[in-house]
């Protein structure tokens, strides 16, 4: 028991820090949506000062151990609890709680998946592979975006991983409070509220930034 409730811990602990981070990289890409010439300076200048960046480079490297924290334990509970549950409670519990809450497991798994894809589409091709360069002298991920996302099935997946990620914070955020013991029936409406507020603001914004490239 004390071991499953020191994994729910790690998993809110990484997961808050997900959400944080999350945040950042929401208002740094809303740059996105600026007309083309000022999004492309403003987007690369953006990116460059992060890379360059000596504390940056030490918050990626939490980031990176966050997520796979955040998957490695997250799967350890899931688990966990598939063994200690019969069918019985199963059944109750599909009942009682929403499906998402009961598919944690399936939406974080397609978060994974994209994340994968989108460090490769991205991440790697800026730090390895040949950018071209701006008008400023430098490296261009704004068009290596703008390239990527004039890819149809590109969006469709990006759209679909925002949806998974909604239903993923909405249910994590909620859960997190729980696990550090933080909530209380009286404010449990508002933290619940506050949640789903944040979830759809961030997932939306980012959903829409494929799609508003796409058809531009």
């Amino acid at each position: 028991m004390q071991t499953t409730l020191t994994r729910k811990i790690i998993i809110a602990i990484t997961g808050l820090f997900l959400a944080f981070f999350l945040t950042i990289h929401f208002l740094g890409n809303m740059q996105l949506f600026l007309p083309v010439e000022k999004a492309r300076l403003q987007f690369n200048w953006y990116s460059q000062l992060l890379s360059k960046n000596g504390l940056i480079k030490i918050v990626s490297y939490v980031l990176y151990l966050s997520i796979l924290a955040h998957a490695f334990f997250a799967l350890k509970v899931t688990l966990t609890n598939k063994k200690s549950s019969g069918a019985y409670r199963q059944d109750k519990r599909g009942r009682a709680s929403k499906w998402y809450s009961r598919n944690m497991g399936i939406l974080g798994s397609i978060i994974l998946i994209f994340l994968v894809i989108h460090f490769k589409n991205f991440w790697y091709v800026y730090k390895f592979g040949t950018v071209p360069l701006d008008a400023d002298g430098q490296k261009d991920l704004y068009e290596i975006v703008v390239t990527t996302f004039k890819e149809w099935w590109y969006v469709v997946i990006y759209v679909l991983a925002m949806i998974a990620l909604c239903y993923h914070l909405i249910h994590g955020i909620h859960s997190a409070i729980r696990s550090f013991g933080l909530y209380h029936p009286k404010y449990g409406k508002w933290v619940q509220y506050i949640g789903i507020t944040f979830s759809v603001l961030v997932c939306t914004g980012f959903a829409l930034m494929p799609i508003y490239i796409y058809l531009r």
